[in-house]
This record gives C-alpha cells, sequence and structure tokens, in this order.
C-alpha cells in the first residue's frame, strides 16, 4: 500500500486495526500512530514496526487520519488538527455518536469524512464495521475505509442516518452476549455446575450457534424452532424468557443504547 495511514489516539481498537493491515499488506513504515503517553508508543513501535508521530505531524504527512479518541476528546484534537489538515486528505471517525457535520464544520470546506462504527472483535479479525460518507466523501473514500476495516472484519455501508442505531446493535453488541453468558454461567452454577464446566459448555454452544446463523441461510427463529421439541425442556425456558419480558428488555435496551449515541452527538458527554 503506497498512502500513508496515521492512526490518532491509538488504543486497543486502534492497535488491532494497526496489525490487521499490516498482516493485510501495508508497509509498516506507511502507517503512523499517535498515543497520549510516550510509552505506548514506544510500544506500538518495537510491536509492529509503525512510526510514533506528533498529532500535528500525522495532519501534514499523512494521506489519511484515523481519529481513535474518545468522543469527549474529539473536540480538542479537531482544534488541534484543523490547522494543518489540507481539504483532500481523507478524515476516518472511529468515534460513537458523532455526525461527519461536527469534522465538516471544524475542517477546511470540502474535506472528506467517512465515519465508521466497528466493535471490539476487531481484537481477534471478527469486527463488524459499518461505514457512512460525509458530504464529501466519494465512492473511492468508501472503497478506501473498507478496505482498512475489512482488515479486521466486515464491512458494512449504510446511511449516516442509520448509524445510531447500529451502534446499539453492533458497536455495543458484543456486551450484550457477554452479559448472557455471564448470566447463563451463574445460571450453570446456580444448576450444580462447577464455573469451569459450565463457561465452558456456554462458550462452545455460542460459538456453534454463531455459525449456524451465519452458515445455515436459517432465520433464528427456525433455528430456535429446531431445539424446541413439544412439551420438552426448551420450550419450558423459552415460557420463562418470555415471562419475564426478555424480549422486551433487549428492545427498551438497544432503544437507550441509541438515545445514548443521539446524545453523544448533541454534545451531552
Amino acid at each position: 500500500m503506497s498512502q500513508k495511514v496515521a492512526v490518532l489516539g491509538t488504543g486497543k481498537i486502534g492497535e488491532a486495526l494497526l496489525s490487521g493491515m499490516i498482516r493485510g499488506g501495508w508497509t509498516p513504515a506507511d502507517l503512523l500512530v499517535t498515543a497520549r503517553r510516550p510509552e505506548r508508543a514506544e510500544e506500538l513501535r518495537a510491536r509492529h514496526g509503525v512510526t510514533p508521530v506528533t498529532n500535528t505531524e500525522a495532519a501534514k504527512s499523512a494521506d489519511t487520519l484515523i481519529l481513535t479518541v474518545k468522543p469527549q476528546d474529539m473536540g480538542t484534537l479537531l482544534d488541534e488538527l484543523a490547522p494543518h489538515v489540507p481539504a483532500d486528505r481523507l478524515v476516518i471517525s472511529g468515534a460513537a455518536g458523532i455526525p461527519t457535520s461536527f469534522f465538516e464544520e471544524r475542517l477546511a470546506s470540502g474535506t472528506p469524512v467517512v465515519r465508521v462504527m466497528t466493535n471490539t472483535p476487531a481484537l481477534v479479525d471478527e469486527a463488524m464495521s459499518v461505514i457512512s460518507a460525509g458530504t464529501h466523501a466519494s465512492a473511492e473514500h468508501l472503497a478506501h475505509a473498507e478496505e482498512i476495516f475489512g482488515a479486521v472484519g466486515k464491512t458494512l455501508r449504510v446511511p449516516e442516518s442509520q448509524q445510531d442505531a447500529c451502534t446499539a446493535l453492533s458497536g455495543s453488541g458484543p456486551a450484550y452476549f457477554f452479559y448472557l453468558v455471564e448470566a447463563m454461567t451463574d445460571a450453570g452454577i446456580f444448576l450444580g455446575l462447577p464455573r469451569d464446566k459450565a463457561h465452558e459448555l456456554i462458550v462452545q454452544s455460542a460459538i456453534g450457534a454463531a455459525v449456524m446463523l451465519r452458515d445455515s441461510g436459517e432465520p433464528p427463529v427456525k433455528l430456535r424452532e429446531n431445539v424446541t421439541s413439544p412439551a420438552g425442556t426448551t420450550i419450558n425456558a423459552i415460557r420463562e424468557l418470555e415471562n419475564h419480558g426478555v424480549r422486551a428488555a433487549l428492545i427498551a435496551a438497544l432503544e437507550a443504547a441509541r438515545d445514548r449515541s443521539r446524545e453523544l452527538a448533541s454534545g451531552n458527554n
């Protein structure tokens, strides 16, 4: 890859992205990183062979800037970058809830901005990254963002108006599954199983179910019905889940996550 790409505010997700890009063919010498702590920057250099720079240096020399700082820190970062980012730089934001207009208003007129919401399975190359174009981003810019984030999983283009819903469903999604596994592990212990055995049973069941969802072509309701025998154990469990309003609680939870994403966009940190 001939273009220089800079990851600004390189935390766990940023580092996973760097690692995936290198495996995907990017030359470490073409990858720049910034970090709040100098020791973190040197750690990234030692581990991946990338070049630590300041935010200003990244803005001046990289063709693509990937901003991975926390949403509440984005305004400060843009104030620092704005005087140094030419209008032909591609800016990719990974900050939850912040619209592309936030960047366009603070950067040079015409700057292409792409908004990406990825999730923590990027750490194991199984991310779901949702990509939306700002006002000045072209199909080529979107394709470049897909190339970058495709190194750590799947990508999906959506209108920016759907980003808050995607944040609730996919960006936060892994946490819901971890929460469910945590609760099921506790249930296994309550039923008399050692924690390690309960955990192993549930994790492998989750992996198997996920592969079936991905590869079978069947809708989840059909796959569930295949496990649910008349008057059997599974239907008794499903009845209790329905009696306790689990489906309604999940819908309410995702609505709450979407609403919080909208609050972040409006500056209510």
